[in-house]
C-alpha cells in the first residue's frame, strides 16, 4: 500500500491516525459486549474504517453525510459524544431517536448527518434534495453520500444518479465496494467490471480509489469537493474494500473463501497506516499507548454512562404526539369578499400559485409540470413567473424525487411534488410509507413535502391511470391524507397542506377537475385539517363520503324524495373528523360509508368499525359501506359504470332505510 502524504502535515497526518482508530477501537469494545450480551445487535465496519474516516474528515463540518451500517467512522469524525452515540445503540432515551430505532438509523442536524434506513438507497435521493437546496442557495457546499456495493443494485441508485446529474447537484456518490451484499458475492449482483464504468453512462464524472488507504481516500474526496462547490456536478467515487466480517455479527463469514479473507488481512487500513507512520518517524510505542489509552478512557467513560441509564418508559400518549410536528392551524381568510367562479382545477392552481407567493423557498417538483404546465395544466404558467429553478420538470424517477422532497425538508425547505397520476406513486411508495412518514418520530425530522395525487375513475383511463389508491397510506402513522371535493375545499386544504410542516397526500379527483365549479375566494385562504363538512341535512339517513362520493350522495338525494340525508363530507380522511361523525350517527341512527375505493380493505372499514365500537347505542340498524368492486378499474365505459358504486347507490340507501 502505498501513501502519499502530499502536502499534509505531520499533526494532520496523526489526526487522521487517532480517528481512523477511534471506530476500530470501539468496533472491538462492541464485539465484547455482543459477546456478553449487552448490547443486541452489531454491524461491523472493520477493515472499511478508511472510506468513512478519510471522507468525512475532507468534508466541512457543516456539510451533510449521509452514512451506511459500516461507517462509524463517520459519527466519530463529526465527534459525537460517545455517551451519546452508546445510548442510541442501547435503544436508550438520550441517544439520537429516543429508543424508537437502533444502531445507526438515525440523524442530526447538529452534526450534520442523515443516517440511513434498511431499505438501502433510500437516502441517495435525499441527498440530491439536500444538494438541491445547496444550488439554489449558491452555497458552495458538497454533500456526501454512501452506498455498498449492493444497495447500487436498487432502482434508488440509478434515479439519484440520474436527477443529480440532469440537475448538476453538488453530491459526492460514495460506493463502498466490498465485494459482497449479505452473502451474495459480486459476480451475482452485476456483471459489469468496475462501477467507474457507470459514470460516462450519467454523464459524470467517476474515480475509483483504494479504500483501505487513509490517505487515498482523503486527498480524493477533498479534492472533488472543492471542485464541486465551485462547479456544481455530482462524482460517483469507487472505494475497493473488504468487509472482513459477517453482514452482522449473527451471519458469519463461512461464505467467504479463507484465501480472500487471509489475502485482504494484509490490507488492514489501520495496521498499513500504522506502519507507514512508523517508517515516517511520526509514530512510535510510546505514542500509539498514548493515544490507544486516551481514545479508551473516552470510550469506557461513555459506556459507563450510557449503561447507567435505564430504558425508556412507554408512555402511549408521547409515542402518539411524536408522530407529527407540532402545527397549530391558524386560519387565513381572504382580506375582502372578492370572488371568481372556479372549476376545481382552477382552485387547486390558484392555491399551489399563491403558496408560491407566499413561501419564497418552496420548490414544486413533478414530470412535464414546467414548460407544459402539468398534464392536467394546473401549472401552466408557473414558469413564466417563478422561473426554472423552484419550478422543475423531473426525470421519471418518483423515488429520488420524493426523497429530495425530505432532503429539502432537512435543509427546512417546503416542496409540493405532483404525481403525474396517483397511480404512479407506487413507484415511490418507500419513499412515502418508510421515510417520509416516519423521520419525525424516529429522530425529529419532518418531511415537509406535499404530494398531489390525481386519482379516480370515471374518464375511461383503464387500470394504471383511474385508481383509488387512498387507503395504501391510511395505515401509515406519519401522514396526513386530504381528499377535496369541491373548489372552496381544494383551494383552502392545498394551501393548509403546504403550511402544514408534515408529509401530507393530497388528492384531486380527475373527473372533478373541469366538471365542478364554484365562487370561492379570490385571496389566499386556508381551511383547517382534520375537520368533516355537512353538505346536506336530513333526518333518515347519514351518508358519509369524500371526493367524488360527495356528488353522487347529492344526486341520491335530489333524485329520489323517500328519504332525506345528512350528507357528511370527510374532507380529511387522517386525521378524520370523529366527532362529526359521531353527530350524524347520533341523529339518524343509519349510516352508509360511501367511497370510490374497492370496497375490501377502503377507508369505509375502519370508519365503520369506529361507529361500531364507539357509536353502538345510537345505531338502528348495521353500518352499511359501499364501494366499487374488487377489480382492478376497467377501461371500457360500460365495464367503468358497473365497477363504480354510483348505480348501486340508490338501492343500497333503500335497503338501509327499510332494515
Amino acid at each position: 500500500m502505498v501513501f502519499n502524504r502530499d502536502k499534509l502535515s505531520d499533526a494532520k497526518l496523526l489526526d487522521l491516525y487517532e480517528a481512523l482508530l477511534r471506530p476500530r477501537m470501539i468496533e472491538e469494545k462492541m464485539l465484547i459486549l455482543l459477546r456478553q450480551g449487552r448490547i443486541s445487535k452489531w454491524f461491523s465496519g472493520i477493515g472499511q474504517e478508511a472510506i468513512a474516516v478519510g471522507a468525512a474528515q475532507a468534508m466541512k463540518n457543516d456539510e451533510y453525510i449521509l452514512p451506511m451500517h459500516r461507517n462509524l467512522g463517520v459519527f466519530t469524525s463529526r465527534k459525537i459524544p460517545y455517551h451519546k452515540l452508546f445510548a442510541q445503540f442501547q435503544g436508550k432515551l438520550s441517544g439520537f431517536t429516543k429508543g424508537r430505532d437502533r444502531s445507526f438509523h438515525f440523524g442530526t442536524r447538529e452534526y450534520h448527518i442523515v443516517g440511513m434506513i434498511s431499505h438501502l438507497g433510500a437516502q441517495l435521493g435525499v441527498a440530491d434534495g439536500i444538494a438541491l437546496d445547496h444550488l439554489l442557495r449558491k452555497s458552495k457546499k458538497a454533500t456526501l453520500v454512501f452506498s455498498g456495493d449492493g444497495g447500487t443494485s436498487e432502482g434508488d441508485f440509478h434515479e439519484a444518479l440520474n436527477v443529480a446529474a440532469v440537475w448538476n447537484l453538488p453530491v459526492i456518490f460514495m460506493i463502498e465496494n466490498n465485494g459482497y451484499g449479505l452473502s451474495t458475492p459480486s459476480s451475482e449482483q452485476y456483471v459489469f467490471k468496475n462501477f467507474i464504468d457507470k459514470g460516462p453512462g450519467y454523464g459524470i464524472d467517476a474515480v475509483k480509489i483504494d479504500g483501505n488507504n487513509i490517505l487515498e481516500v482523503y486527498s480524493t474526496v477533498k479534492s472533488w469537493a472543492e471542485k464541486i462547490r465551485k462547479t456544481p456536478r455530482p462524482v460517483l467515487i469507487e472505494a475497493i474494500t473488504f468487509r472482513v466480517r459477517g453482514h452482522e455479527e449473527a451471519s458469519g463469514t463461512k461464505y467467504i473463501p479463507r484465501e480472500l479473507m487471509e489475502s485482504w488481512a494484509l490490507k488492514d487500513p489501520v495496521e498499513n497506516y500504522e506502519d507507514y507512520l512508523k517508517k515516517e518517524g511520526l509514530l512510535d510505542d510510546k505514542i500509539q499507548v498514548k493515544i490507544r489509552h486516551r481514545i479508551i478512557t473516552e470510550i469506557e467513560q461513555g459506556l459507563k454512562q450510557a449503561f447507567s441509564e435505564d430504558l425508556p418508559v412507554a408512555n402511549s400518549e408521547i409515542e402518539i404526539k411524536d408522530v407529527f410536528a407540532e402545527h397549530r392551524h391558524e386560519a387565513k381568510s381572504p382580506s375582502n369578499s372578492k370572488k371568481s367562479e372556479k372549476r376545481l382545477i382552477d382552485a387547486i392552481s390558484d392555491g399551489l400559485r399563491q403558496s408560491l407567493e407566499r413561501f419564497p423557498d418552496l420548490v414544486f417538483m413533478g414530470q412535464d409540470i414546467a414548460e407544459y404546465g402539468g398534464v392536467f395544466k394546473v401549472s401552466e404558467g408557473f414558469l413564466t413567473q417563478f422561473g426554472k429553478a423552484r419550478i422543475r420538470n423531473t426525470p421519471i424517477c418518483e423515488s429520488a424525487i420524493l426523497g429530495a422532497g425530505l432532503g429539502l425538508s432537512i435543509m427546512r425547505r417546503k416542496s409540493v411534488i405532483e404525481m403525474q397520476f396517483a397511480d404512479f406513486v407506487s413507484c415511490g411508495f418507500n419513499q412515502i410509507v418508510n421515510n417520509l412518514a416516519k423521520s419525525y418520530y424516529r429522530w425529529g425530522q419532518n418531511a415537509d413535502v406535499v404530494i398531489r395525487m390525481p386519482t379516480g375513475a370515471g374518464v375511461n383511463a383503464g387500470p394504471f391511470h383511474s385508481q383509488s389508491n387512498e387507503a395504501w397510506f391510511f395505515h401509515t402513522p406519519g401522514l396526513k391524507i386530504l381528499y377535496p371535493s369541491n373548489p372552496y375545499d381544494a383551494k383552502g386544504l392545498l394551501a393548509a397542506a403546504i403550511e402544514d410542516p408534515n408529509p401530507v397526500l393530497f388528492f384531486e379527483h380527475k373527473k372533478l377537475y373541469r366538471s365542478v365549479k364554484d365562487e370561492i375566494p379570490d385571496e389566499y385562504y386556508t381551511l383547517p385539517i382534520g375537520e368533516a363538512a355537512l353538505v346536506n341535512e336530513g333526518l333518515d339517513v347519514s351518508v358519509i363520503t369524500y371526493g367524488a362520493g360527495v356528488h353522487w350522495a347529492l344526486e341520491a338525494v335530489k333524485e329520489n324524495t323517500f328519504f332525506s340525508a345528512d350528507i357528511l363530507d370527510l374532507r380529511s380522511l387522517m386525521p378524520w373528523d370523529k366527532d362529526a361523525v359521531r353527530n350524524t350517527v347520533k341523529k339518524t341512527g343509519k349510516v352508509l360509508i360511501l367511497h370510490e375505493d374497492s370496497l375490501t380493505g377502503g377507508i369505509g372499514g375502519e370508519i365503520s368499525a369506529w361507529i361500531a365500537e364507539n357509536c353502538f347505542e345510537y345505531l338502528d340498524a348495521p353500518v352499511m359501506r359501499l364501494g366499487s368492486l374488487d377489480t382492478p378499474v376497467p377501461f371500457s365505459a360500460p365495464l367503468e359504470e358497473n365497477y363504480l358504486p354510483q348505480t348501486r347507490l340508490d338501492k343500497k340507501i333503500k335497503e338501509l332505510i327499510e332494515f
